[in-house]
């Protein structure tokens, strides 16, 4: 009898495949979670632009969410198996999980030290890379001793433990996870800003069609019902959050303005330039307060914000109608 559960079975063979997937998902969106706050916290210009919809940080919030509470069910299971059977320690699946984590950990642990030693030889080290390297070598400390304790048998015998373990690493993993709201926004914060994104992708589109207006007609549109083209089928966007249409109005002959109401202020990291308030001897007009007027950039804040654009004649020539065939 003791042969036959000592044998590895179809259920120990997927419990410990379950964990063993369940665990290295939610260290590396663990690990994912920390750079990306670290990245706020301490911005490098070099690093070029990141997401500014924090895409990654809240894919890592849903994958420990499910899967680390799943890692700790998975092991409870396990432990009251072993408990219940001591033979299956033996369980080679078991030694074999156990034996590649340890080695992951330990590999992990001691790139880490040699990255680090390298960025401090080569006057590279900064506060950011310090903290990554801190909180990689952590983790997968923490990792590494854990799961040497469970190949010595250690949390099999003193479940209690292993139970306060898993309740202290459960709080610091939602510790985490609750930062991360804080830090990006609520989901609903996040519907908002995608609402801008949208906003200002639809400007940009229209701020193109109002300029190939002016280069096929030598002037500016008076409304942008004028941008209708049954031909080609397109129509003017309207803001899709309210359904309303954006505000346009010509200035002169070659400038005109667009406006939106925006949600939030432009968002950190993304592609942005700074704007500068256009003069004070441009008039105000219909839709907007001509000092608050934005020019070179969508960059906006919250509310309503209009931008103005003056259209170059020799970079945007009006195209020269063909001459009649004889």
């Amino acid at each position: 009898m003791e042969a036959a559960t000592s044998r590895t079975g179809p259920k120990e063979f997927f419990l410990w495949l379950g964990t063993v997937l369940s665990f290295y998902v939610s260290v590396i969106s663990l690990l994912n979670l920390f750079f990306n706050y670290i990245n706020r916290a301490y911005p490098d210009a070099l690093a070029g632009y990141g997401d500014p919809y924090s895409s990654s940080t809240r894919f890592s919030i849903a994958a420990l969410v499910v899967l680390f509470p799943l890692f700790l069910v998975l092991m409870r299971l396990i432990r009251k198996d072993i408990a219940a059977h001591p033979e299956k320690r033996d369980l080679w699946v078991r030694k074999w999980a156990l034996g590649f984590t340890l080695f992951i950990a330990g590999i992990t642990m001691a790139t880490d030290l040699v990255l680090l030693l390298n960025a401090y030889l080569n006057g590279e080290v900064t506060a950011r890379f310090i903290l990554k390297a801190l909180v990689v070598f952590l983790v997968a400390g923490a990792a590494f001793l854990h799961f040497l304790a469970d190949l010595w048998g250690y949390w099999a015998s003193n479940l209690p433990r292993a139970r306060a373990v898993a309740i202290a690493a459960a709080t610091a993993v939602f510790a985490t996870v609750l930062a991360g709201f804080f830090i990006i926004g609520t989901p609903q914060h996040a519907r908002l800003v995608r609402f801008d994104d949208q906003k200002v992708s639809d400007l940009q589109s229209v701020q193109w069609f109002v300029v190939n207006y002016w280069q096929n007609k030598g002037k500016l549109p008076a409304a942008l019902s004028d941008l209708n083209n049954p031909i080609s089928g397109y129509r003017p966007p309207v803001d899709s959050q309210t359904g309303v249409q954006y505000g346009y109005q010509a200035i002169g002959k070659t400038s005109f303005v667009l406006c939106a109401v925006f949600n939030d202020e432009t968002q950190p990291n993304s592609v942005r330039a700074f704007s500068q308030p256009v003069p004070a001897s441009v008039p105000a007009g219909e839709f907007y307060p001509g000092k608050d007027l934005m020019s070179d950039t969508w960059e906006h804040t919250a509310g309503k914000n209009c931008f103005l654009r003056s259209i170059d004649p020799a970079r945007y020539p009006v195209n020269t109608p063909l001459a009649k065939p004889l």
